[in-house]
């Protein structure tokens, strides 16, 4: 051992986390600004190294970790904690050399000995989006040189808990380039102690700072042992709310080294005074400029003075909480039922900026209309999406000549022929084309052009679009614009609903492959025993039940590209590639399908019994209007439907790309392609010999996908869009369980149903009322065995309204709490034109 291994703090800075560890980093560059913090030093990762290097530690530990394929111990089996134990005894038995441990002594020394505080400080902790708060350990009020050595081995052997290996093996860290550091303090006999936050991390609101304080050490405020006092401040450090704490225990330290609990007592007042309050929202304040971002910082007043102890990022911190405008309100339902889940980069980057964003960009552009770009419309933080902002289109001086443009293309272009354009043909070949490609043996640039050719491919439905939506908005003016004139105008929506599209044929080609496995007493057992899982093992593999597994492929074979999510995520799955999706729809099938009300037909019948259309050129110019407004509509379903097919070779695309970057050592999982930007996807390049990637492709972006994958797991529990923003206004009706929007008349009740998303579709069940996130063209099928659809997003013109409409069954939409407020079996009543949901009597009166 030639290097020293221990320095002051200051000696450290944010750049040496390597050395230092991420705690002694942040510390050092605290120091080194000036802030109060206690004097110490650090025990670098060279020392942890050195020890594993001079003691039989380093070769039994490699042989441990080399032991399990996954890279560290899996904890939550018998063998792994085994394994994890096994490590930590290693630390503890084994002595530290003699010069190493003469460093420590010497520093501890030079630091003026006594009582200080032992921090670990690995080299993956208090990082964006990984903090590790309390994975490994702390020892305080340690007293005396042998007891400051051990406290280190102790810290060192803190890395192999149970609960750091598994919180690492979450963030996806591989234990085998980890090294600790250690940071030694003087330690601060704290009066008072806690936790600030610079930002509100229950809102996300900039403008706040959060104090927790308790008295004693402020161990007692972060382990969770008391109800600390609560102040929620503004920028000056002027309280804008408290909340008396419950001292339920005072940890202090102990007159022989280590702490001890004693009882609290009720307080008088509050522990912090005004100008502590201020003073702590001034140091919280400049961490944050300086760090440039919101901080956790831990704090202590001892005698009257103010110390920082750390500061690290704020991790699952929410975004700034904003106000959405009456025109954001209105179009938010439809954005929200799309971005249902957290879009990854490639997501955003590749199949959205370039197909589906490409696509609403032109359609705007056609009426000079400026639609927001993606990162107005999707904002990031560390490469990943934090929020969903609906968009404001903004009109242009070409918007005035919109009418004329419309005009022109409604009279050129007719919804009912636009299969018979041969940009349809065209784009039905390029589709073909993409699909008779395999990347497998294709160069790394070539499969990166394999997706640009799906984004070009993705640009002929584009085009028509353009042309022939025009067709569907003005008929569909000119029908709402007579039935205003009628006195009918509360049978558009039903009127429109119930045209022919590719959605209801593959409805009723699920339903005979419901048919097919009925007559098969086998497979109609399993169906009706099974889940979705099970029942794909069967089909793929149980020989005698031919029949349906021929008419399986085939169905997957025509509308297997439908998504199984969202339109605007190519990272989830296909029915294609989650066939066991299909086979739960299929399973929901079973059964005797409920009767309905035959909404359309209702509405045409009393549109048609109104005096005026008597005379016959009235009543064939609205019928007409009707027929054209439907055909509309069944053009915005089918061409979306097409618009699907580009989504398989792009997919088979990205496969390949994630594939190579697993052999690469970028990814453990194909799929973790999607953390990476399609423009850093296409900056990279094979080598000559065989198309392996070279391997500075791993030391570029194997950290960066890393980072945003523990950030993308950081922001888990946060929704894109606070659905309070968009439903917080629903009108409340007497006794209601969730209100929202009227979107599909009438009333019926049955037991809840929650289903959350598209691997839970085999659990409905005939006449259940199916309450859901959000729904898609996937979903469809389910509505013809619901008694009632509740959904938490959405509005009239959502997906889930126009089918209800379809079937017949009445619909609440943009409950905002549909999911979490009704549970499964609980009896309800929906009352579709209200948009309402009551409780139900249950089946004996009760």
């Amino acid at each position: 051992m030639t290097e020293k291994t221990t320095a002051p703090l200051a000696d450290f800075g944010a750049g040496d986390i390597a050395s230092a560890g991420g705690k002694g980093a942040a510390l050092g560059e605290l120091v080194r600004q000036g802030f109060p913090v206690p004097p110490g030093f650090i025990i670098t990762t060279g020392a942890y190294l050195s020890f594993l290097a001079e003691t039989r530690v380093g070769a039994a530990l490699e042989g441990l970790l080399r032991a399990d394929p996954a890279g560290g111990p899996d904890i939550g089996t018998a063998e792994g904690e085994s394994r994890g134990a096994a490590i930590r005894a290693l630390f503890v038995g084994t002595e530290i050399p003699g010069q190493l441990r003469q460093e420590i002594a010497a520093a501890y020394a030079e630091l003026g000995g006594g009582a200080v505080a032992v921090r670990s400080s690995a080299t993956a902790e208090d990082l964006p989006g990984a903090a590790f708060a309390g994975q490994q350990d702390t020892y305080l009020n340690v007293l005396g040189e042998d007891a400051v050595v051990q406290a280190v081995a102790d810290c060192w052997a803190s890395l192999w808990t149970d609960r750091a290996v598994a919180y690492r093996q979450r963030q996806g860290i591989d234990p085998r380039g980890l090294a600790i550091a250690v940071v030694v303090q003087r330690m601060v006999p704290a009066d008072t102690a806690g936790v600030m936050f610079t930002a509100n991390p229950v809102t996300g609101e900039r403008g706040e700072i959060v104090v927790d304080a308790s008295p004693g050490l402020g161990e007692a405020v972060v382990a969770g042992r008391v109800t600390p006092e609560h102040y929620v401040l503004d920028r000056t450090g002027k309280a804008l709310s408290f909340a008396p704490g419950g001292r339920e225990v005072v940890i202090t330290a102990a007159e022989g080294g280590g702490t001890q609990e004693n009882p609290g007592a009720p307080g008088t007042g509050p522990e912090l005074a005004a100008d502590q309050l201020t003073e702590l929202a001034r140091l919280g304040q400049r961490a944050q400029q300086h760090f440039g971002r919101p901080q956790d910082i831990e704090w202590a007043v001892s005698g009257g003075f103010l110390y920082v102890l750390q500061s690290r990022p704020m991790t699952a911190l929410p975004p700034q909480p904003r106000t959405l405008n009456p025109f954001q309100r209105r179009l938010g339902p439809f954005f929200m039922e799309m971005f249902q889940e957290r879009p990854y980069p490639l997501d955003v980057s590749g199949w959205m900026s370039r197909g589906i964003l490409a696509m609403l960009h032109r359609m705007a552009g056609s009426v000079g209309v400026v639609f927001p770009t993606v990162d107005h419309l999707l904002p990031e933080e560390d490469g990943v999406v934090v929020r969903l902002v609906p968009p404001i289109p903004h009109p242009t001086i070409r918007t005035l000549a919109a009418p004329v443009s419309l005009a022109r293309r409604a009279r050129q272009f007719n919804p009912a022929k636009w299969t018979q354009d041969p940009r349809f043909s065209a784009f039905l070949e390029n589709v073909e084309q993409l699909n008779g490609k395999d990347p497998g043996p294709l160069r790394w640039r070539a499969v990166v052009a394999l997706a640009e050719e799906s984004f070009a491919t993705m640009r002929g439905i584009t085009d028509l679009r353009v042309s022939y939506l025009p067709g569907v908005f003005v008929p569909l003016l000119k029908m709402r614009l007579m039935l205003v004139l009628l006195g009918k105008a509360k049978l558009a929506a039903a009127l429109i609903a119930g045209a022919e599209t590719r959605t209801s044929q593959a409805n009723r080609a699920l339903e005979q492959l419901a048919a097919v496995a009925a007559d098969d007493p086998g497979l109609a057992r399993a169906f009706a025993e099974s889940d979705p899982g099970r029942l794909l093992e069967l089909v793929e593999k149980e020989p005698e039940h031919v029949a349906f597994r021929e008419a399986f492929k085939a169905f997957l074979l025509e509308y297997g590209h439908r998504e199984t999510i969202s339109v605007v995520l190519s990272s989830a799955p296909t029915w294609s590639d989650a066939p066991e999706v299909v086979l739960g729809l299929v399973k929901a099938m079973f059964g005797e399908r409920l009767q309905t009300v035959d909404q359309t037909g209702m509405a045409l019948s009393e549109l048609r019994r109104h005096p005026l259309l008597r005379f016959a050129p009235l009543r064939r110019s609205v019928l007409a209007a009707v027929g054209s407004a439907r055909s509309g509509m069944a053009f915005r379903e089918d061409s979306h439907f097409y618009a699907t097919k580009v989504i398989p070779p792009m997919r088979r695309a990205y496969r390949e790309l994630g594939h190579r970057l697993v052999l690469a050592g970028v990814v453990d999982d194909a799929h973790d392609v999607y953390h990476l930007r399609f423009e850093e996807l296409a900056s990279i390049t094979d080598t000559d010999d065989g198309g392996a990637l070279p391997a500075s492709v791993r030391e570029r972006f194997r950290p960066v996908v890393l980072a945003r994958a523990a950030k993308r797991r950081e922001l888990e529990g946060i929704p894109l869009l606070d659905p309070a923003l968009l439903f917080g206004r629903n009108r409340r009706v007497k006794d209601a369980l969730v209100t929202g929007t009227p979107a599909s008349r009438g009333q019926a009740s049955g037991p809840v149903r929650v289903i959350r998303g598209p691997a839970e579709f085999g659990q409905l069940r005939t006449g259940e009322v199916l309450v859901c996130p959000y729904t898609n063209p996937s979903w469809t099928p389910l509505f013809q065995r619901a008694a009632a659809v509740v959904v938490d997003t959405g509005g009239l013109g959502s997906h889930a309204a126009i089918v209800a409409r379809e079937y017949g069954i009445p619909a609440v939409m943009g409950t905002g709490s549909g999911t979490s407020t009704l549970a499964d079996g609980q009896r309800v009543l929906v009352d579709g034109t209200a948009g309402a949901v009551l409780s139900a009597p249950t089946s004996d009166g009760a």
